[in-house]
């Protein structure tokens, strides 16, 4: 009895089943009929709203900032090299890689024994010819009184042959005294004329003593230059580099012992395209005085500059123009740029009225954008971009001043299209997480010292899309105490 009455239950859950499997098939059927059939009833479209980020523009000055990369170069640097060859005989504990020198201080002497030899063999010298002066002066006046001496023996005999001419005349005198006299008259003129050569000689002597007191002076003067030149001196203060010198060592003439670079005048050269070097050239061809920022790495704010000059020439295998610029000097230049080093530099531009700047997103492929018009509807409009400006772009606002255009576009978005706008914060406001709004939520509620009304104020405030700082001070305040 109890096997029958199981075996009906079963039966009869088993029928229940097939009935109920029967009849979805039978409305499943139906259903796809329907939908099948023409004219069958159909699902009525709804317009998709699709959220996109907006901003409004607002026509204002932009400065377009031009970043581009150089290489750092010293501004002052001096090489030292050595006047004359040597040993050397002392250096500077100080002439080492890397640390810093003063101006006027002695970096390295050389052996000054030849020099002073020189200077000794120069100085003889100079007393020889200082001596050979002294000499020809007094042969000098020596043929002067020679001279004189000579010019009045041939007075006496031009005397003598016009008295014995005289005598002859009147009848007392002989011919063979006149021509006695006559002879003696010509002797002396002759002894005049050897004494005029001889005092032109002694002439010519002090002259050329003269010179050679010139030329000994000089080569004594040089002769101590050399000795001074043994030690060489520092041009200017800054830091020693390309320095492998030792005590012992022998150096040539002209051979380079080091450098000393000032670390604190630097530039930087900046290799720009033709079209980004126009942008910073005044029409009378002088570079604009907008800031500059060297960004070497690890600097948090950088270091300030100013544009400098322009390379004269573009060298060979190269485009565009070296632009040079001027790091200011300051005490934290050195530790933080050294010549060799590549950097970036931010340069700003000559500012643009009416522009406004939007991410690079924001602009079509036809320079367009999609501004939001009435309804909430897009419309495409077409801009004038003044600036590419890395992930930015700077446009001509014109007619759009004060209407709101999408920041990033996609293939969602178009004209025509109907949008939720999603709007940024006011900058005294801040746009909370939902975690952040729920917690402050709770506060609110639980905190037994606000009334009603200003819990309901509160937690109005809380459910907008942005909540005032101030606000938010207060509350978390509330949580801190």
């Amino acid at each position: 009895m109890r096997f029958l009455r199981r075996s009906l239950t079963g039966l009869l859950l088993l029928a229940a089943v097939l009935a109920l499997l029967g009849l979805a098939a039978i409305l499943l059927g139906d259903a796809v009929r329907q939908g099948q059939a023409p004219g069958g009833p159909a699902m009525s479209p709804q317009e998709r709203v699709v959220a996109a980020n907006v901003v409004r523009l607002v026509p204002a000055v932009v400065t377009p900032r031009l970043t581009a990369f150089g290489k750092v170069e010293a501004r002052r640097v001096l090489e030292l090299r050595s006047r004359q060859a040597g040993r050397v005989v002392w250096v500077a504990a100080g002439f080492r890689n890397g640390l810093g020198v003063a101006a006027g201080e002695v970096l390295v002497r050389l052996d000054p024994a030849p020099a002073r030899e020189a200077v000794a063999l120069a100085a003889a010298d100079l007393a020889e010819a200082r001596a050979a002066v002294a000499a020809a002066a007094a042969a000098l006046t020596l043929a002067e009184a020679d001279l004189a001496a000579a010019e009045a023996q041939a007075v006496l005999r031009a005397r003598a042959l016009v008295r014995q001419q005289d005598l002859l005349a009147r009848g007392v005198g002989a011919d063979q005294a006149v021509e006695t006299a006559e002879l003696a008259a010509s002797a002396a003129d002759q002894a005049v004329l050897a004494r005029r050569q001889a005092l032109a000689t002694a002439r010519a002597r002090v002259d050329q003593t003269a010179v050679a007191v010139t030329r000994a002076g000089i080569a004594l003067g040089e002769a101590e230059r050399a000795l001074s030149e043994t030690a060489l001196v520092a041009g200017l203060s800054g830091r020693v580099d390309g320095v492998a010198l030792v005590e012992g060592a022998l150096v040539g003439a002209n051979e380079v012992l080091g450098r000393i670079v000032d670390p604190a005048a630097l530039d930087v050269a900046v290799r720009l395209s033709t079209a980004q070097a126009a942008l910073l050239v005044r029409p009378d061809g002088s570079l604009n005085d907008g800031a500059v920022k060297v960004l070497p790495g690890g600097a948090a704010g950088g270091l300030t500059g100013r544009l400098d000059r322009l390379g004269t020439a573009v060298e060979a295998g190269q485009t565009g123009r070296l632009l040079y610029v001027a790091v200011d000097e300051g005490p934290g230049v050195p530790a933080l740029l050294q010549p060799g080093d590549f950097v970036a530099v931010g340069i700003a531009e000559p500012p643009l009225a009416g522009a406004a700047r939007l991410p690079a997103t924001a602009l079509g492929r036809d320079d367009t954008v999609l501004a939001l018009g009435p309804g909430d509807r897009l419309e495409e409009v077409a801009v004038e971009v003044l600036r590419r400006q890395g992930d930015d772009i700077i446009l001509a606002v014109g007619p759009l001043a004060g209407r709101e255009v999408v920041t990033e576009r996609s293939a969602l978005l178009g004209a025509g299209i109907r949008i939720r706008p999603i709007r940024p914060a006011p900058p005294d406001h801040v746009t909370l997480t939902p975690e952040r709004r729920a917690a402050l939520i709770a506060l609110v509620e639980a905190d037994p010292a606000l009334s009603e009304t200003q819990k309901a104020a509160l937690l109005h405030e809380l459910q907008r899309d942005a909540v005032a700082t101030e606000t938010l001070d207060r509350l978390e305040g509330r949580m801190d105490g």
